[in-house]
């Protein structure tokens, strides 16, 4: 990949995150589960670390 992709991707995933947190925030609202989504968030941070280790 190249720089370009590796930011872009990683421009991706953020916006990703931030909804999530979005969603998980209105989801505690209203005491639903939001279990699938903290675990979607720890995949984002996994794949963030990664494309950030490319970039060096």
């Amino acid at each position: 990949m190249t720089n370009q992709e590796i930011e872009q991707k990683i421009s991706e995933l953020k916006v990703e995150y931030v909804q999530i947190q979005n969603d998980i925030e209105k989801l505690e609202t209203f005491n639903q589960s939001v279990e699938k989504l903290e675990g979607r968030l720890q995949e984002i941070e996994k794949e963030l670390a990664y494309y950030h280790s490319m970039e060096k």
